[in-house]
């Protein structure tokens, strides 16, 4: 693990599950909550990587296993791991995805390779102004899933916060930031340090205290049009440019198998 760490107890539990997988992994990352800064205790752990089919099962005439999905509870831990093969991994950073951008990012690191980091160099060749509308469609969706509790819930309130700042930033520095905390030391706004500290000491569906819920709507509709004009504004090209490169990758990898 770098920059950013786990309870001892949970890494070699995690670790484990990762040794268990059927194909070698490029890596293997922590997302979600942990990774955006606001993990309450009982939050789930959300695994996220990239496998390696071998050549057996790509050339067989059965439909390779592009995704793995596992999902478990073992010692009172639950958590997920999800991989990819390395050409939907890579198709999917072709395309204005912020997940994987940030799965391949993440600092919380349970698997990495000397591939990993080659994949990780090539980020800034994937980077496109429309990501800009992943954020905005994924911060429509947690602000509509808001609005559907009563009294409303902490979490997606700071999921669509976290997804609107994250694309923000991308935008104007072309950096991906996943991380709520770290995003405010820029952006500065006053009312995320409570909710934050809120969530993470409460539980994973942890509701809103008395609050004038006209203020956070109107900051919604704030941050939705600062990201709409970052996007005009930015720098970052129409088209990602990292095709060659992946595709270079991918075949010393595939050979490799």
């Amino acid at each position: 693990m770098n920059e950013m760490s786990l309870p001892e107890e949970i890494t070699p539990l995690l670790a484990a599950e990762i040794r268990r997988q059927p194909h070698p992994l490029l890596f293997a990352t922590i997302s979600g909550s942990h990774l955006y800064g606001f993990p309450s205790a009982n939050s789930d752990y959300d695994l996220r990587g990239v496998h390696i089919l071998p050549a057996t099962e790509l050339l067989s005439l059965d439909e390779p296993t592009e995704t793995i999905e596992v999902s478990k509870v073992e010692q009172e831990v639950a958590f997920d791991l999800v991989t990819h093969d390395i050409a939907k991994f890579m198709r999917l950073l072709l395309k204005p995805n912020g997940y994987v951008l940030e799965q391949l990012l993440s600092p919380l690191i349970l698997h990495t390779t000397p591939e990993h980091g080659e994949l990780k160099a090539i980020v800034p060749e994937c980077l496109t102004r429309h990501h800009a509308h992943h954020y905005l469609g994924f911060a429509r969706s947690q602000w509509q899933l808001c609005q559907s509790h009563d009294p409303p819930r902490i979490k997606p309130l700071l999921y669509t916060f976290r997804v609107l700042l994250t694309g923000i930033h991308l935008m104007q520095t072309g950096q991906v930031e996943a991380n709520l905390v770290r995003l405010n030391e820029h952006f500065r706004l006053p009312y995320l340090p409570d909710l934050i500290r809120r969530k993470v000491e409460g539980v994973e569906k942890e509701v809103l205290p008395e609050m004038d819920w006209a203020f956070f709507e109107g900051e919604y509709g704030r941050l939705t049009h600062q990201l709409e004009q970052a996007r005009e504004h930015s720098h970052l090209p129409e088209q990602p440019t990292a095709r060659p490169a992946l595709n270079e990758l991918l075949l010393r990898l595939r050979l490799k198998t």
